[in-house]
């Protein structure tokens, strides 16, 4: 059974982040307190920025200087003092750009790698339900995108406007000292400037966050088509043009986006530069009428000329710094939401470790479980939606489930799809928490036990099983890292793996593939069981894991299993006969039900469910391998 589908509408991201848009409350103190532990290289560089800041107006200075004590006087000696001023100015900034570089950096990529470790520790911890929603390529986004956005919030973006702020009231001072009246003038140039910076910042401002949806959304659809998974689905139903035309669309939405921001950043230039040039054009004006009556030198006149075209810089930043604040907050914001989602799975205060001593008794007490909500295990963002519509659950999905398997007995369950059967095995390693009744193992509630001493109890071979695109050796040794060669050799010739294996020229460290793709589904299933027996567990769930190998394979491995699961006790969702047949006990489901359970021979004998199933699914099957005509 698996977790029903939810409904939704809207878009994700065409919020306007200039226009209403509020933080949640706490994000930027929250945001501050992460990069409190670089407080004192975060100091050091805004100080290394306020250097840069009052450097900035020396090159002008020293401009000033030369055409007033050196070229008007014509006084050459002094031509070289000023250029050597300049040339250690230049190496200043130069070593004051280094430092800020190192300085900006050290917080930056530390910020990165705090958050990134604390979101992927964070969602490893969530419950399966979570993995199952959400979309992987918008995942990774959060791990990505967002988190250099959250650093570009502390370093870049703050940096900038303390520069900025430090930068304007250093040169309109200084502009002030050389002469206020000029200054005065210029600065009325400076609202036709403020206005446009405002309006077409904003503007800009939204088209980036939806450049960034955009491309979170392609980035997501090549995350699902890239894997062999999606690649084999597209290449079955013959889909690849398909494919390849609603990629072409998405993939036209960032270009199309790509250029407005490129005219709309373009025309925004053009347009600051034209207002800036009537303010430079305004002191030359002013400037060489006041000149041409001896009431100003001809070298403060560059000097403000040059001054007030470093303006326009820092006042375009701090005319945006809200917006620009936020929308680099908003990075800290979404991924404080994933942080922020609690895990529906946890360990309770007082809970102690499982200790199991042999094979332990297993027991379900009147179980009743429903699959949760969407808005309770996930993040409508990271379902690329707008928000979570108001559900109505299917549900329960268990309806008053009580089993018991005593120690080292194989029980199976059997029963139509979507009966419970798997919803059942994974309510043992706590993948799901029961929403009445309670699961024991050994008298032991599993929600009174850590996770971690659950698991390590519990080995599982499902249907399809997971293979990380490695070597056999790392898959297998991802059970128990420190086992030796000897007891790989052993557990894969129990599973009726290592002969292929020492066929291979690569042997354990040949590479199986993203998902184990290089390997046939026998193969990939036998080493999953191998993998198992490495791990050797107290309990063996098994998902139909046989169902993947052919009649010969099956017949290799079936004794293997038989050793696997002897002094274990064991619970297997049956699909093969010889599964069905050797089991100790049958549990019967229907509608998350238990309806009926015994023995095969006793349930055969009886009409209900089961005898129904054996004869329509199994019978001619018992016929064919008995050498009985069906």
């Amino acid at each position: 059974m698996i977790p029903p589908n939810i409904s939704w509408h809207g878009r994700f991201g065409r919020d306007d982040v200039a226009k209403g848009y509020k933080l949640t409350p706490g994000t930027v103190p929250r945001a501050l307190k992460l990069a409190a532990r670089y407080r004192v290289t975060l100091v050091l560089y805004l100080l290394v920025l306020a250097a840069s800041a009052f450097l900035g107006v020396a090159p002008a200075l020293i401009v000033r200087a030369l055409i007033n004590n050196a070229i008007i006087p014509r006084r050459g000696a002094l031509v070289g003092h000023y250029a050597i001023d300049g040339f250690v100015v230049a190496v200043l900034f130069a070593i004051i750009g280094l430092a800020s570089r190192y300085l900006s950096s050290r917080v930056g990529e530390g910020l990165i790698f705090d958050l990134r470790v604390k979101l992927f520790d964070h969602v490893q911890r969530m419950p399966l339900a979570f993995f199952t929603r959400t979309q992987t390529g918008a995942l990774i986004s959060r791990l990505n995108n967002d988190v250099i956005g959250a650093q570009n919030a502390v370093t870049n973006t703050l940096g900038s406007v303390v520069s900025s702020a430090i930068t304007l009231g250093v040169t309109i001072t200084a502009m002030l000292v050389l002469s206020w009246k000029i200054t005065l003038l210029a600065l009325l140039v400076l609202p036709f400037f403020l206005l446009p910076s405002k309006r077409v910042g904003r503007r800009l401002q939204r088209l980036s966050r939806d450049q960034m949806n955009l491309n979170a959304s392609m980035n997501a659809t090549m995350q699902e088509r890239f894997n062999v998974s999606g690649a084999m689905l597209a290449k079955l139903f013959g889909r690849p043009d398909v494919e390849s035309r609603a990629f072409s669309s998405e993939a036209a939405d960032v270009r199309d986006m790509g250029v407005k921001i490129a005219v709309y950043s373009r025309s925004f230039f053009i347009v600051l530069s034209i207002i800036a040039a009537v303010g430079t054009a305004v002191v030359y004006w002013i400037g060489g009428s006041l000149a041409v009556r001896g009431e100003i030198k001809v070298g403060d006149i560059v000097a403000l000329a040059t001054w007030l075209g470093q303006l326009y810089s820092p006042l375009q930043t701090l005319t945006n710094a809200r917006v620009d604040l936020m929308t680099s907050f908003v990075s800290f914001e979404r991924v404080f939401e994933v942080i922020d989602l609690a895990p529906m799975v946890t360990d309770a205060d007082d809970a102690t470790e499982l200790r199991l001593h042999g094979a332990p008794r297993i027991e379900f007490r009147d179980v009743t479980f429903r699959y949760p909500r969407a808005r309770d295990v996930s993040v409508a963002s990271l379902e690329m939606v707008g928000e979570f519509e108001e559900e109505e659950t299917m549900g329960d999905v268990l309806k008053g489930v009580s089993l018991r398997a005593e120690p080292g007995q194989t029980v199976a369950l059997v029963g139509p799809s979507g009966a419970g059967k798997t919803t059942i095995t994974m309510l043992i390693p706590r993948l799901y928490d029961v929403g009445s009744g309670s699961v024991a193992i050994d008298g032991h509630n599993v929600r009174s036990v850590t996770q971690q001493s659950l698991r390590a109890q519990i080995g599982v071979v499902s249907q399809d099983p997971h293979m990380f695109h490695d070597t056999m050796r790392s898959n297998l040794l991802y059970a128990r890292p420190e086992a030796s060669d000897e007891e790989l050799v052993a557990a894969c010739r129990a599973a009726q793996i290592y002969e292929l294996i020492a066929r291979l020229p690569e042997g354990f460290d040949t590479v199986v593939g993203e998902r184990g793709y290089r390997l046939s589904g026998g193969e990939k299933q036998r080493l999953a069981i191998a993998r198992v027996l490495l791990k050797a567990p107290s309990i063996v769930i098994l998902d139909e894991a046989t169902s993947s190998l052919d009649s010969e394979s099956e017949l290799l491995i079936q004794d293997a299993l038989d050793a696997a699961l002897a002094n274990r006790t064991s619970v297997v969702i049956a699909h093969r006969l010889s599964t069905i047949l050797g089991a100790d006990q049958i549990f019967v489901v229907d509608d998350g039900r238990i309806v009926e359970h015994g023995t095969h021979a006793e349930l055969i004998a009886e009409p209900g469910l089961y005898a129904d199933l054996y004869t329509t699914q199994f019978a001619r099957a018992v016929q064919t391998a008995s050498g009985e005509e069906p």
